[in-house]
C-alpha cells in the first residue's frame, strides 16, 4: 500500500456516509434516556432509604427501652451505699 492509497482510504473514512446522518442525534438521545433512567433510579433509591430511616427512627422512639440488668459494678456500689443512696 503506497502513500496515495493510504490518503485515499483516510479521506474515504472521513467522508460522511448516508448511514452517518443523524448518528450523533441517535447517540445523544440514547445517552439522555440512559441518564434520565439513572436519575430516576437514584431518586427512587434515595426516597426508599429516607423512608426506611424514618421507619426505624419512629420504631425506636415509640418502643420502650428494654430493661437492662444492672452491671456487677453498679450492684457492688449500690450494696456499699445501701438502697437509699
Amino acid at each position: 500500500m503506497n502513500e496515495h492509497d493510504l490518503d485515499a482510504l483516510l479521506a474515504q473514512a472521513r467522508a460522511p456516509a448516508p448511514a452517518d446522518e443523524g448518528a450523533a442525534e441517535r447517540f445523544l438521545d440514547g445517552h439522555r434516556a440512559r441518564r434520565s433512567r439513572q436519575r430516576r433510579m437514584r431518586a427512587g433509591t434515595l426516597a426508599t432509604l429516607l423512608a426506611a430511616a424514618a421507619a426505624v427512627a419512629g420504631l425506636t422512639v415509640l418502643r420502650p427501652a428494654p430493661e437492662l440488668p444492672p452491671s456487677a459494678a453498679y450492684q457492688a456500689y449500690q450494696s456499699a451505699w445501701g438502697d437509699g443512696w
